[in-house]
């Protein structure tokens, strides 16, 4: 994987209430201390219930206002959780909400690079239905997330 240097400017946190413990990369943090997170999540598609193990799992995004899980192998089920809820239940080691759309796999990111603005692009090794950028405000938290996994 190909990583950008960072300074270590963690000026980003304003963004996540005030009220929940952070991470040094910006995640919230669960009083238990989310390390391993949701296993599976269940999920219906084709009139059948089946569950998706987290590891095959490679972002998750919003799309018209309804949460969708992608996995590695570029399948698409709905979820009902929020991002929000997501964050919450998935360990903040492996997964990083870049924007208000998407909570990424540490394991889908093929490489970020700088974009316009000081803003990062971020290209995963699945297809994504749009841009993935991080703010300049999130840049430095996100680049010192993957480099501290």
């Amino acid at each position: 994987m190909e990583f950008l240097s960072h300074t270590n400017d963690f000026s980003s946190h304003q963004n996540f209430p005030s009220s929940l413990p952070m991470q040094r990369n910006g995640s919230k943090v669960l009083s238990t201390n989310n390390t391993t997170g949701k296993k599976s999540f269940l999920v219906f598609k084709r009139n059948k219930y089946t569950t998706i193990a987290t590891e095959t799992i490679a972002y998750f995004y919003i799309k018209h206002e309804t949460t969708i899980l992608v996995s590695f192998d570029k399948q698409e089920y709905f979820v009902s959780y929020s991002l929000d809820q997501l964050q919450q239940l998935l360990p903040a080691l492996q997964f990083f909400r870049l924007n208000r759309q998407y909570l990424i796999n540490f394991s889908a990111i093929k490489e970020a690079e700088h974009y316009f603005a000081r803003k990062l692009l971020v290209n995963l090794t699945v297809p994504v239905p749009e841009k993935l950028l991080v703010s300049k405000e999130k840049a430095s938290s996100f680049l010192h997330w993957l480099e501290n996994r």
